[in-house]
């Protein structure tokens, strides 16, 4: 895949009630990841916390990866792309990249399991995924701003899927994320600062 933007993916609508099972499935997700860890983690667990019938949780997701991968990606979608205020464009990229990484260093748990989750070779976690990484690309496009190089941009979108990855994997901790990525958007846009 040459770009990185994301298709519009369709997404069944969903009633009031509907809406408030998926959310509430959601929440209990997050508290069993805080409470039992990934490997703990069930679709069987998360609904009975949500006081979801299995069935209905098995309806709106078919795995706990999917689960997972959907609660990352409603976290993703919080942040505001506060680097915008920033003058240079350096300042802007370290800015996203810092709020990216108070994100995962926040919620550990769900940072770990999301490690695990959003690489599931399952279509729906596959749909998130590619809905994640628009998400990363255009935020770190909107951060280098009109004219930005694309290889640039595309070197930032390898750093942060690698620094995510190890920090995943505990060669690092999600705190250190951002003094990392800081350096990576230093060495690639120094001249542009």
């Amino acid at each position: 895949m040459s770009s990185l933007s994301a298709p519009e993916v369709p997404r069944r609508d969903l009633s009031g009630r509907q809406a408030d099972r998926v959310d509430a499935l959601v929440d209990a997700t997050l508290a069993e990841l805080r409470a039992h860890g990934y490997e703990g983690l069930t679709v069987r667990n998360a609904a009975r916390r949500a006081g979801v019938a299995p069935a209905t949780a098995y309806t709106y997701f078919g795995s706990k990866d999917h689960l997972v991968a959907e609660v990352f990606w409603r976290r993703l979608q919080t942040l505001d792309g506060a680097g915008s205020r920033a003058r240079s464009p350096l300042g802007r990229v370290q800015a996203v990249l810092r709020g990216i990484a108070e994100l995962v260093a926040a919620e550990p748990e769900l940072a770990a399991a999301s490690t695990t989750a959003v690489l599931a070779q399952d279509p729906d976690v596959e749909r998130l995924r590619t809905r994640i990484g628009a998400a990363f690309n255009g935020l770190l496009a909107t951060a280098l701003g009109p004219g930005g190089d694309p290889a640039v941009l595309r070197a930032l979108n390898l750093a942060l899927g690698g620094a995510l990855l190890q920090a995943g994997m505990g060669y690092f901790s999600y705190a250190d994320l951002a003094h990392r990525m800081a350096e990576v958007a230093d060495l690639l846009l120094r001249e542009a600062a």
